[in-house]
């Protein structure tokens, strides 16, 4: 794991003439375009990236892109592995230690997700305040030490949250807030399922994130993350549940996320 992130961070800086970035951000299925709003000094595939992720799904690119958001250097990675693709819980965790070794001092974490709370509509964004990892699995398995121990507490950062309500507070965009499940697919849960997860207190369900928050946390890079909910949870709902939806009502959301994240890292730039 070492060598990788070791490996990946020296390709990275040869690539981009020793590029510092600020803030790292993981775009989730139909974001990939957000990445058109970066002044880009350099791109390069996950191909050339030993352990980085090998996209295989529909909206993600599989591509660093490094440059700056409205004057905050950001690295942004165009795309994710998630557990069902491969059984591998620790799909990304090579990437974000990366991402951390070549300067990030944050992340923002992005998703497609499904409604379990009838008060939001598809369309919808919601800061994650918490999560419930529903698989049963971590990212964590086999590694060493007592540093694996990982408290889990405050896992979202309040204060990188705060800058993400103020964001869209800024933007005049009405955000919801609550808790997400993490069910590793690839199938969609059943009625049954929501109405359990709806019972432990998780107000929207996806297939990934919840790993990825639990290496940065490991690897101490705080972060906040955001939902775009792309349609009602099964038995929520009365249309049929597609990865092609997802990427529909992703797309339709699109302005008001890029709009949020844009001020976001905006107040970055204004701390330096």
């Amino acid at each position: 794991m070492i060598n990788h992130v070791s490996f990946c961070a020296n390709i990275i800086k040869l690539k981009s003439s020793g590029f510092i970035p600020k803030v790292g951000l993981i775009l989730g299925s139909g974001l990939g375009s957000f990445a058109q709003q970066v002044e880009v000094t350099s791109k390069i595939s996950f191909e050339d990236l030993s352990g980085f992720p090998k996209a295989g799904v529909g909206g993600h690119a599989g591509q660093l892109i490094l440059g700056y958001i409205e004057g905050t250097k950001v690295a942004i990675l165009q795309g994710r592995a998630h557990y069902y693709e491969h059984g591998k819980a620790d799909a990304m965790s090579v990437a974000i230690r990366t991402l951390k070794e070549i300067g990030c001092e944050s992340l923002v974490l992005t998703n497609a997700a499904g409604a379990i709370n009838k008060n939001v509509n598809p369309g919808d964004l919601m800061l994650i305040t918490d999560h419930i990892n529903m698989t049963g699995v971590s990212p964590l398995f086999g590694e060493i030490g007592n540093d694996r121990f990982v408290d889990m507490c405050d896992a979202y950062n309040a204060k990188l949250s705060d800058k993400m309500r103020s964001a869209a507070d800024e933007n005049n965009i009405n955000i919801t807030e609550g808790v997400y499940a993490w069910w590793c697919g690839p199938q969609f849960e059943t009625p049954a399922e929501i109405n359990a997860l709806g019972i432990l207190g998780a107000d929207a369900v996806g297939m990934s994130t919840v790993p990825e928050v639990i290496v940065a946390r490991y690897a101490r890079i705080p972060l906040c993350a955001l939902s775009i909910l792309t349609n009602y949870a099964a038995g929520i709902g009365d249309v049929t549940l597609s990865h092609e939806q997802t990427l529909l009502i992703a797309k339709q959301a699109e302005q008001s996320v890029t709009l949020i994240l844009s001020s976001y890292l905006k107040s970055f730039s204004n701390e330096d």
